[in-house]
């Protein structure tokens, strides 16, 4: 989906009435729709009015239906390039290649900065200071961020759990967590769906949830009531890009850092002492 309409709809997404709500969900979890189907295709397939679709998209900023598929459209010609890097026979070798990839992954990290709520960022990280432990969970290719996420954060506060690190065992670990918990998701494009279960379940145990995932999937978090920090991932069509989250979850590590103030400051110390007491094995 179009970035610009996926942003507006997980912005506007909880001032919504239930049927346009169906529809931005539907939207969300069909990609190129606004830009094969009309307005009242997308109703139809959605299960809703077609008045309800013009209601959406009035709600969404645009003057109507065709508006937003212009700007989809537009978007869609200026990052044609870029879904496609690597894909191809004719996509540049050398030079042109590593720079075309250096442009992808800058706009990544320019967009998920310039777009994050200060507000949403400290909400988040007040849940993740604040938690009696704090479960990292990716799966798949976000398993490596979520482990790298750990680190971060064990770094500025206690117990620091990864799941899904045993194989076979991710039942196990989810039936150890409780109310007083956080759980800090990282899922992009496709993993999304396949976390989302376990979200919901957090949700439902009283956990805090923060998720950083990519603005096509922000929808999917933010109805479970998590702190969904949205972090761009264009990349080639076999993997997204995990160079925003990551810094992002760098980001989020430094702002509970600053939500733990002196115990934190106490942590990193204890750690120093540790790292000096074991030697270059640390």
């Amino acid at each position: 989906m179009a970035t610009r309409l996926a942003l507006r709809i997980q912005n506007r997404l909880e001032q919504l009435s239930r049927s346009e709500r169906t529809l931005a969900v539907s939207l969300l979890d069909r990609h190129d729709d606004p830009l094969v189907y009309s307005a009242s295709e997308l109703a139809k397939q959605a299960g809703v009015s077609k008045a309800t679709a013009a209601r959406l998209f009035r709600s969404l900023g645009y003057r109507d239906f065709e508006e937003a598929r212009m700007e989809a459209r537009e978007e869609r010609n200026r990052s044609h390039p870029s879904r496609f890097v690597g894909a191809t026979p004719a996509t540049p070798k050398g030079a042109s290649a590593i720079q075309t990839h250096l442009q992808i992954e800058i706009a990544n990290l320019t967009r998920s900065f310039e777009e994050m709520s200060t507000e949403r960022l400290r909400r988040a990280a007040h849940a993740l200071a604040h938690a009696d432990t704090v479960w990292m969970l990716g799966l798949g290719a976000e398993a490596g961020l979520a482990a790298a996420g750990r680190v971060m954060l064990s770094r500025v506060r206690p117990s620091v759990q990864l799941l899904g690190a045993a194989p076979g065992a991710l039942a196990e670990e989810v039936a150890m967590v409780g109310p007083g918990d956080a759980l800090l998701v990282v899922a992009l494009r496709d993993a999304a769906r396949r976390t989302e279960p376990i979200a919901d379940w957090a949700r439902a145990t009283r956990l805090a949830v923060v998720a950083l995932t990519d603005p096509a999937n922000a929808a999917r978090f933010t109805r479970l009531g998590a702190q969904t920090l949205v972090c761009h991932a264009v990349g080639p069509p076999f993997a997204a890009s995990g160079a925003a989250a990551l810094s992002m979850l760098s980001l989020v590590a430094l702002s509970v850092q600053e939500a733990s103030g002196t115990l934190s400051q106490g942590r990193l110390e204890l750690i120093g002492m540790v790292e000096d007491e074991l030697g270059d094995g640390a």
